[in-house]
């Protein structure tokens, strides 16, 4: 008796969690479209172009996906997220996924019930001042006014380094990055804080950008990733390893431009497993053996990206720091294709 009711409660285990693994990957085939929560608006994150188009680093991760599943990069309809709405877009199934620099935290992972599947952007919360303040560090900054967004780690991390370094402040929440880049210039704060890399992205649109300085400190840790729903086990595999197929051509030296020369003569077993070229790997997540191929394709590989989107050749102009390649002294690495 005690072995049926044993192995009955396998039979259900199993059939819950071959429910929750078919959801998002069966919906976005039928509905032949990724719905992806992205910025409202961050420049070389998440951002529409003078078209309207979407572009930018967060943004290339929905068109890798796209092209994995549906053989079509822009088969993505973009939805814009503000810090309050954009995890009750994903927990309701109004976005397929979120990739819209978002902290990977515990109470994110556990209480919101959502799976981060990787990092595409480690980050800190920095804070940026007018030059003419003539402020050279954030614990200066005692009994300022600071534009900060709700909804968001950097609320509460700024809350932390004030109460530890026993200084005081006063809080202009705002709603996303646009609202407090307006702020800010009129006046209405002092300091603008948010993730390091958000400031860079705000910073490069002013028009007098060499009068804002980002202060040296980093308060936090903000390691940055796309998103999807607890217990969609297999969507989450299929965006998490689109992303590692970015990484892994970058450490291997496929690019956007030599991905076919690659492979059309590689002999480096790894790279013809993500390939299709040898092996299933697609097909123990339901998709074609040609998925990583097109995910790399879209928009090159995570360094390609990296460099077109926020590197220093951009006007945001940042270095890769922790996230170049672990050969380079970085945090980025792929797990095996394997």
């Amino acid at each position: 008796m005690k072995k049926s009711v044993f192995l009955g409660t396998l039979a259900a285990s199993a059939l819950l969690a071959g429910f929750a693994s078919a959801g998002t990957l069966d919906d976005v085939k039928a509905r032949g479209e990724l719905i992806c929560g992205v910025n409202v608006g961050l420049t070389g994150f998440g951002a529409p172009d003078a078209s309207g188009n979407y572009q930018g680093f967060d943004v290339a991760i929905c068109k890798a996906v796209a092209a994995a599943v549906l053989g079509d990069p822009a088969k993505v309809k973009y939805v814009p997220t503000t810090g309050e709405t954009r995890f009750t877009a994903l927990s309701s199934g109004e976005v397929d996924m979120l990739a819209r620099n978002s902290t990977w935290t515990f109470s994110r992972d556990n209480d919101l019930k959502l799976d981060f599947v990787a990092v595409n952007y480690y980050d800190g919360q920095g804070f940026m001042v007018h030059k003419d303040l003539g402020v050279s560090s954030a614990k200066e900054l005692d009994g300022a006014t600071i534009c900060i967004q709700t909804g968001t780690t950097t609320e509460l991390n700024l809350a932390d380094f004030f109460k530890a370094n026993n200084i005081s402040y006063t809080p202009v929440t705002v709603a996303d990055d646009s609202e407090a880049q307006r702020q800010y210039l009129a006046g209405a704060c002092d300091s603008f804080t948010t993730d390091a890399s958000g400031l860079a992205a705000v910073r490069a649109t002013m028009p007098d950008a060499e009068n804002h300085v980002i202060l040296p400190e980093i308060i936090s840790k903000e390691p940055l990733g796309p998103a999807v729903r607890h217990g969609d086990n297999n969507w989450g595999d299929v965006v998490r390893w689109s992303f590692y197929a970015l990484v892994a051509a970058e450490e291997k030296g496929i690019t956007q431009a030599n991905i076919e020369e690659v492979a059309a003569s590689t002999q480096d077993p790894e790279v013809k497993r993500m390939l299709g070229l040898e092996g299933d790997l697609g097909a123990m997540m339901g998709l074609d053996k040609d998925w990583a191929k097109r995910a790399i394709a879209a928009s090159g590989n995570y360094g390609e990206i990296f460099a077109a989107t926020i590197g220093e050749s951009t006007s945001i102009g940042l270095a890769r720091g922790l996230n170049a390649l672990y050969t380079q002294g970085g945090l980025q690495y792929a797990p095996p294709f394997r």
